[in-house]
């Protein structure tokens, strides 16, 4: 396997952070380059997030003295330097869709970690293990763009990372109506309890934008590419509610699902047990064995003793059982930080290494 040198976009963030502690190692990648805003650019990556650095691991000693990039002012000179970048900016959604298409449009592919492009119709939004298939739309949007390498692809919002891969393969029974509640890590909003003591003890239930994300963006990982664009799936139809919850990392949901021709119990189980994706098959590096997990027990999945299972990339089910108002409701739970952000972002980027979409030859 070759190696890729990469660059990280928006690197001081704590999803550019969790980029680095997955990257420092990996097999495949290597990182060639960091880069953030005006105010870290020239600066010693240390030094750039001093006070800031919220990982559980140090700052990897290859990573410490790189000089940070501006984003922006550098981009062409980035894109000429790596084969391809991850990015997770903080901007306004206007000015991330405008340098996501100018990384792109130098011949640089993005795997982006930001919002601003998922509804964007030639522009996949994957979830390695469920619609590895719309990778499929790039030479579309390659030719939209008028690119030979350049590309933007995009991972869904981590709300969605604990709640669809456990319905995506119970489609087959046609999933119908879906009312799911989240509670969400104090993560997800880039923060630690160290940062927001408000958190502690606490609850909030609103997380703007969330909801919102829950309910439509399903819709396009169900879709289906209709010639240059992938067109959203007009069912299931889903109601949400995301709520802030005092908890680190990890983000759980509560799920009541009703169905065109209901399974059995026993069917479902099944079929969750049975479910591997394209990055199984593959023996992708960031790829857990076990995708989707059961637990039998009525206390499980827990936040604390299950987010990390299989690296952080894998989802927890449990307490499956009838509904009197739907057919059956059930909660999942998933890492937002590993399969929710930086996690999910890297297996993309090693779905599309196989794929062949970062080839110079493209």
């Amino acid at each position: 396997m070759n190696t890729f040198n990469v660059g990280i976009i928006g690197a001081t963030g704590m999803v550019g952070q969790r980029f680095i502690t997955l990257l420092a190692e990996h097999p495949w990648f290597r990182i060639k380059l960091l880069a953030a805003s005006g105010r870290s650019a020239g600066k010693p990556y240390r030094e750039a997030v001093a006070g800031r650095w919220a990982m559980k691991e140090p700052i990897p000693s290859s990573i410490a003295d790189m000089i940070v990039h501006d984003a922006v002012a550098e981009a062409e000179a980035i894109a000429a330097q790596v084969d391809f970048v991850f990015c997770a900016v903080d901007m306004k959604k206007d000015e991330i869709r405008a340098l996501e298409e100018r990384y792109a449009r130098a011949e640089c592919p993005v795997i982006s970690n930001n919002s601003a492009h998922r509804h964007t119709p030639d522009v996949p939004m994957i979830i390695p293990e469920l619609n590895s298939a719309h990778a499929d739309i790039i030479p579309a949007q390659r030719r939209r763009l008028g690119t030979k390498r350049g590309f933007i692809a995009v991972k869904s919002n981590c709300s969605l990372q604990s709640y669809v891969p456990a319905l995506y393969p119970l489609n087959r029974f046609g999933v119908k109506d879906v009312c799911v509640t989240t509670y969400q890590a104090i993560s997800g909003a880039g923060k630690t309890f160290e940062r927001w003591p408000e958190m502690i003890d606490n609850v909030i239930p609103y997380i703007g934008g969330e909801e919102e994300k829950s309910e439509q963006e399903p819709l396009k990982i169900w879709g289906r590419i209709r010639g240059d664009v992938i067109e959203d799936a007009t069912a299931p139809a889903i109601t949400a509610q995301c709520l802030r919850v005092p908890v680190s990392d990890g983000h759980m949901a509560a799920v009541f699902v009703r169905f065109e021709h209901k399974p059995s119990v026993e069917e479902i189980l099944q079929t969750w047990a049975a479910f591997r994706g394209e990055p199984q098959e593959l023996e992708l590096p960031s790829a857990p064995k076990q995708f989707l997990q059961y637990f039998e027990e009525n206390d499980r999945p827990q936040t604390r003793l299950d987010r990390d299972r299989e690296r952080g990339m894998g989802v927890s089910i449990g307490r499956l059982r009838p509904d009197s108002q739907y057919d059956y409701k059930f909660v999942c739970l998933s890492h937002n930080t590993l399969r929710g952000a930086a996690g999910g972002a890297v297996l993309m980027a090693e779905l599309l290494v196989k794929k062949g979409y970062f080839d110079r030859e493209a």
